[in-house]
């Protein structure tokens, strides 16, 4: 789709083969975005500033500038340095956008105009381009100009509030990046969806991607319960999710995770513990209705059911009665799981400089325009510099005039 001019970073495969990114992101919201969109197929043109994307920085690492975040959230990209503040830096960056299809940012908007950055200067370049705005808060909002981080947006969109009515001994964020990466799911299929579009009606267009109303959408779909109506039918929050018993079951030996949901399955429960004309009978159990009504009670009877059994009994006589269960696994458990390495979805492989590492792979299987199971790793701060600028249509003696100005650097050049 891009006109830049063909090369090793256009030789991918996927369902987004020639697709030419544009990546002005940092930090996980972005990168995890434009990871995804590199993993099906696209040629993701990381700008980094010369101190390169904050997760560089977080370890642990082997090398300096190499931290294992940032290595496991862009790989498959190439990474140019431009100082966005130098005139001719920024020039750089609408001369690469002239050739890319997609622009995205989690830059706040304010500041991508001040830079000359914003949609009308880029569109100004290419009409054709998708503009993606990563921000904190929808733009036409009170709040739209003000900063956002995960944590902050966690707490704003009451995740704190439900840990701790959840059995948190007080208010506690999720211990992920869970506002950044559900945004950044949104602003996949925001760029994917406007793709399509222009290729329906031949036009580019701005989108914007806010954290804090796709988190919320995120947040309430589950939560807000008898606030939906008006008057309220009862209080914020599915009781299912927020009982205490909700957890991992502590059995005779160990933990295991067991979920007896439907009607079906706590028949099938009751008759492979011998509680067919006991618990079975218990009202409470009936119905998915009455167990809803009751959950913290259910749940806690399976708490003081399952300390009756070992973990290996337990395993053996829910699968024979096919109720759910799974292992409680630990991060490290995953590296080795035998699904996930039959799968390819974890790997290993060697970076250049990193040396021998564990790897994810997109998790979707597609039977038409397959995205490679493996990516190139992730660059060096500017390792492609000089190859990015050249395909752009500058000159080697430009590019060394460049560098020589500080507008951009290389990797292996002097700081």
């Amino acid at each position: 789709m891009s006109t830049m001019q063909a090369d090793a970073g256009s030789a991918r495969s996927g369902p987004l083969a020639g697709v030419r990114v544009l990546d002005l992101t940092t930090v996980v919201l972005g990168p995890f975005a434009t990871q995804i969109l590199a993993q099906l197929g696209a040629d993701v043109i990381k700008v980094e500033t010369p101190d390169g994307d904050t997760m560089r920085h977080v370890g642990p690492m082997r090398n300096a500038g190499m931290g294992h975040i940032f290595l496991h959230a862009n790989a498959g990209k190439r990474s140019i340095v431009l100082d966005l503040k130098h005139a001719q830096g920024r020039e750089a960056a609408l001369r690469l956008a002239e050739g890319c299809d997609v622009l995205i940012s989690n830059v706040r908007p304010q500041a991508m105009a001040r830079l000359g950055l914003d949609d009308a200067s880029v569109r100004a370049r290419n009409a054709r381009i998708i503009y993606v705005s990563c921000c904190g808060f929808d733009q036409d909002g009170p709040d739209a100009a003000r900063p956002a981080y995960d944590d902050l947006i966690q707490g704003a969109t009451a995740i704190p509030w439900l840990m701790q009515r959840y059995g948190a001994p007080q208010p506690a964020y999720a211990p992920v990046t869970l506002a950044d990466r559900v945004t950044g799911l949104h602003a996949v299929y925001a760029v994917t969806s406007a793709l399509y579009a222009r290729e329906k009606t031949g036009q580019g267009q701005a989108i914007v991607v806010p954290m804090f109303e796709a988190v919320t959408q995120f947040v309430l779909g589950d939560h807000m319960a008898g606030l939906s109506f008006e008057p309220p039918l009862g209080e914020a929050g599915y009781a299912r999710l927020l009982t205490a018993h909700r957890k991992p079951y502590a059995t005779a030996d160990g933990m295991l995770c067991v979920l007896i949901y439907n009607d079906k399955h706590w028949r099938s429960f009751f008759a492979a513990i011998g509680e067919s004309e006991g618990l079975a009978r218990d009202a409470r159990f009936a119905t998915q209705g009455a167990r809803a009504a009751n959950i913290d009670a259910v749940y806690a009877e399976v708490v003081r059911i399952m300390r009756t059994r070992t973990t290996a009994e337990w395993e053996s006589l829910l699968e024979a009665a096919d109720v759910p269960h799974s292992p409680m696994n630990a991060p490290a458990d995953l590296l080795a799981n035998p699904q996930l390495r039959a799968t390819g979805f974890m790997h290993d492989t060697v970076h250049p400089t990193e040396g021998p590492m564990h790897a994810m792979a997109h998790p979707t299987r597609w039977s038409g325009t397959p995205p490679a199971r493996t990516q190139p790793p992730a660059p060096r701060l500017g390792e492609h510099t000089r190859a990015v600028l050249a395909e752009a249509g500058y000159a080697s003696t430009q590019i060394d005039a460049l560098l020589a100005a500080g507008a951009c650097r290389a990797a292996g050049d002097p700081s």
